[in-house]
């Protein structure tokens, strides 16, 4: 299979279970259950959107209870279902990146990389977060920061 179609996959089954969470998971689930059947029939289509619907119970209920494993191990599931896919119909990459560019969040156009150099001291205690760009959550860090025990 061609690098590019594996990195296609890829993004699609992390957009998707990014997705799984949102407002929007309605949408994407049936444009995905229809991609996903594609020449098989009604039939297929619904079975997939029920095996969505439950991947996306679990990846709610896993942010719920702050397990951090379940959206990558989901996402390494779908990657491989969307894999198959492009392997027995290549054509089907049109779609899924049209689906991608409608859903994904904007990339930042050419964003400028620089050298950032911080400098912590004393005896504070805390998270501290160094980044350029964070698309999506800092999980496992309470509003406020850590408490103190």
């Amino acid at each position: 299979m061609e690098a590019e179609l594996v990195a296609l996959a890829a993004s699609g089954a992390t957009t998707l279970v990014q997705q799984m969470a949102t407002d929007g998971w309605a949408a994407v689930r049936r444009r995905m259950a229809a991609l996903l059947a594609r020449r098989r029939g009604a039939e297929e289509e619904a079975e997939v959107e029920r095996e969505l619907d439950q991947a996306r119970a679990d990846v709610v209920a896993a942010q719920q209870d702050g397990d951090e494993d379940v959206a990558p191990g989901m996402a390494v599931i779908w990657k491989a279902r969307l894999r198959r896919l492009l392997a027995e119909d290549p054509a089907a990459a049109a779609e899924l990146r049209q689906l991608l560019d409608e859903v994904a969040p904007p990339q930042q156009a050419q964003a400028t990389v620089r050298d950032v150099n911080n400098t912590l001291s004393g005896t504070a205690s805390g998270v501290v977060v160094q980044a350029g760009v964070i698309s999506g959550g800092i999980h496992g860090i309470p509003p406020g920061g850590p408490q103190p025990r």
